[in-house]
């Protein structure tokens, strides 16, 4: 059990004074992520259920003791609902110290975003990125600040499908997750790369990716079979607060102050494929995001 649960999160650091926004933070890792960082300072639930959004924050509120524990609507599949949530909290907020890209959808039927892109590259990766997009210059005038995307082991088994990103031609629910978390991994690099060329100075904003491990999570709900296996053996899988362990600590973790465009497993440096080392890949995939969501980001 020890074993499988991984490595811990031991940072004490504390966020008075500071905001945090996690994505998709009603069930699983993301809202054990929003019950450790509700210990230490203000967070921001941004999920599409709204009803279990409030129940989730009102059990941390009433866990922590920390009221400051906000839901605020935010649907990855709609670029409407992405620039509301946006609008809404900079108009309401003037600082956000850590972004979280939490929330993630996995082995989906087919089906499309309300802007037609498919649904695991529409929320996985585009939604992410807007968002990212849409509140990068509040994260730079608070600096520092850390973005941390969650992504997956999974990752190994994906590749950047140019010529069919939306899987008209061919699709695999299991293969469109593992290209979504290979698109998190990419638009990591590019990120970290494209600000970290800004600035000679001490690092002072940060993005780093994830792989949390094997959860017993709701995150398989939309296939019967993984839905059996994952009860079969829920003895090998982590918990959620255990998966949450890796995105807290990539989140407050001193240590980590100046490293960008890191991939971390078990709360440590883990391999990335190399696909997800793939610069000129990366740098195609930051355009052709901006050119499928409308918006210019050099």
């Amino acid at each position: 059990r020890r074993y499988v649960a991984g490595g811990q999160c031991k940072s004490t650091a504390r966020l008075e004074g500071k905001v945090a926004i996690i994505t998709g933070a009603n069930t699983g890792i993301g809202k054990e992520t929003a019950r450790d960082l509700a210990r230490r300072g203000k967070v921001i639930v941004a999920c599409r259920d709204i009803a279990k959004a409030e129940a989730a924050a009102s059990e941390i509120r009433a866990e922590t003791g920390n009221q400051q524990v906000i839901v605020k609507k935010l649907d990855l599949a709609d670029t409407k609902s992405i620039r509301e949530f946006a609008e809404k909290f900079l108009a309401e907020e003037k600082e956000l110290h850590i972004l979280i890209n939490n929330a993630g959808v996995m082995l989906c039927p087919y089906s499309k975003t309300a802007d037609g892109f498919e649904m695991h590259l529409g929320v996985n990766h585009l939604g992410h990125f807007l968002l990212t997009f849409l509140l990068l210059e509040c994260l730079k005038r608070s600096a520092p600040a850390r973005i941390v995307n969650v992504s997956s082991l999974a990752h190994h088994g994906g590749r950047i499908r140019f010529h069919d990103l939306h899987g008209e031609k061919s699709y695999n629910r299991g293969l469109a997750y593992c290209h979504s978390k290979l698109a998190n991994v990419l638009f990591t690099r590019e990120l970290a790369r494209r600000l970290q060329g800004k600035s000679q100075r001490r690092v002072e904003f940060t993005a780093n990716a994830l792989h949390p491990g094997s959860v017993h999570s709701e995150l398989v709900r939309h296939s019967f079979v993984m839905m059996c296996l994952w009860k079969i053996f829920s003895f090998f899988l982590k918990t959620p607060q255990e998966g949450a362990q890796t995105s807290v600590y990539c989140a407050v973790a001193e240590e980590l102050d100046s490293v960008t465009g890191q991939y971390f497993s078990d709360c440590q440096p883990a391999y990335v494929s190399p696909r997800g080392r793939d610069d000129e890949t990366a740098k195609k995939l930051w355009s052709v995001s901006c050119e499928l969501l409308g918006i210019q980001w050099d």
